[in-house]
C-alpha cells in the first residue's frame, strides 16, 4: 500500500468531551448537532464520529441515548452525506443506531466503532457489522493474556496478533475483508510516557503495514491525546510532527479535531527532527528498564518546554 500524504480525517467534535457538544446533548438541540456536522465536513473531514457517552462532566444513560438516536441521526445526515462511525461500548446503541442511518444519503458504509479483546459481545457485534454492511474499527492496544483473559499490549508483536485474529474473525464471519477495517494500535500522550508507549504504536503501525495478510487495512489514531499534558504552544506542532513520522511508518487515518491544522509537517521541519530524536530517547539501551528510556525520554521532551 503507497504511503499516505495526508491522513483522512475522522471527525471527532460531536462527543461529549467538547463543551459544545455537550451543550447539544443536554439540549437535544438538533441544530447544534447539525452545526457540528456541517462544519467538519466544511473543513475537510473524511468521516465523523458520533459519541454522547458520559464524561466526567456529565453523566448520561443508555435510555437517553437510545431515544435520542432516532431525531439526531436524520438531523445529521441533512447536512451532510459524511459516513458515520459511531462509537458507543454498547450492543444496543449499535442495533438502534444503524436503523436509523440512512445508507442512500451517505457517500459510504457506517463504521462500527468498536471490537477488542475486552468486549463479552464480540459475536454479536460482528452480526452487527456484517447485516447492516458496516465498516469496522479494532482497537488493538489490548491482547489476550493466554489464560483467558487479556492484558495492554506490551510489544508490536501483540499489537499485530490483535490485528490478524479480528481480521481473520471478520472476513471468516461477516466476510468484511481488510480495505474495511481500520486497526487502532493506541497513541498515547508523550507528556506521561514513560514506558515506550508511543515509540510501541510506531513500530507496530509499521508491523502492520508490513504484514501481507493485512494487506489494504486501514491505520488510525487518536491524534488529539498525543498533545495532551504539553504547553498549549507546543500541542498543534507535535501533533502535526507524530502525524508525519507516523504516516512514514504507514498510518492512513487520524481520529481528530478538523478545526486545528491536521496538515502533517513537511519531514524536512525541524519539529518532526526534534521529535524524533525525542522518541529515539525513548528507546532502551543495553542493561536498562523501559522506565529507564522512558524518563530520559521525557527529559528530552521537556527541553522543548518554553522558558
Amino acid at each position: 500500500m503507497k504511503p499516505a500524504t495526508k491522513p483522512l480525517v475522522i471527525g471527532e467534535l460531536m462527543n461529549n468531551s467538547y463543551a459544545r457538544a455537550r451543550r447539544a446533548w443536554l439540549a437535544r438541540d438538533l441544530d447544534g448537532y447539525r452545526q457540528l456536522a456541517s462544519a467538519q465536513a466544511a473543513l475537510g473531514a473524511s468521516f465523523l464520529t458520533f459519541n454522547v457517552d458520559g464524561t466526567q462532566q456529565l453523566s448520561v444513560t443508555l435510555v437517553e441515548m437510545l431515544a435520542f438516536l432516532p431525531k439526531v441521526i436524520p438531523a445529521i445526515q441533512e447536512v451532510t452525506d459524511l459516513p458515520i462511525s459511531f462509537d458507543n461500548p454498547d450492543l444496543a446503541f449499535h442495533l438502534e443506531a444503524v436503523k436509523h442511518f440512512d445508507r442512500s444519503k451517505s457517500r459510504g458504509r457506517p463504521i462500527l466503532n468498536s471490537l477488542s479483546v475486552t468486549r463479552q459481545d464480540v459475536d454479536a457485534m460482528i452480526r452487527v457489522a456484517a447485516e447492516n454492511d458496516m465498516d469496522v474499527i479494532v482497537m488493538a492496544s489490548e491482547c489476550h493474556d493466554g489464560k483467558g483473559g487479556h492484558r495492554a499490549a506490551e510489544t508490536p508483536d501483540d499489537i499485530l496478533r490483535t490485528a490478524l485474529e479480528f481480521s481473520r474473525l471478520l472476513h471468516e464471519r461477516a466476510g468484511i475483508d481488510p480495505s474495511r477495517i481500520i486497526i487502532d494500535p493506541g497513541l498515547c500522550p508523550l507528556a506521561s510516557d514513560t514506558v515506550g508507549g508511543v515509540n510501541l504504536c510506531l513500530d507496530a503501525i509499521r508491523a502492520i503495514r508490513n504484514h501481507p495478510e493485512l494487506e489494504g487495512v486501514h491505520i488510525s489514531v487518536g491524534l488529539s491525546n498525543f498533545s495532551i499534558g504539553t504547553p498549549k504552544e507546543l500541542r498543534i506542532p507535535l501533533e502535526r510532527a507524530i502525524l508525519r513520522i507516523a504516516l512514514d511508518a504507514g498510518l492512513d487515518y487520524a481520529l481528530a479535531n478538523p478545526e486545528k491544522n491536521t496538515a502533517p509537517m513537511p519531514a524536512e521541519d525541524e519539529m518532526v527532527s526534534k521529535l524524533r530524536a525525542i522518541l529515539d530517547e525513548g528507546r532502551i539501551r543495553d542493561g536498562e528498564t523501559a522506565e529507564d528510556a522512558g524518563y530520559r525520554q521525557l527529559d528530552a521532551l521537556m527541553e522543548l518546554w518554553p522558558s
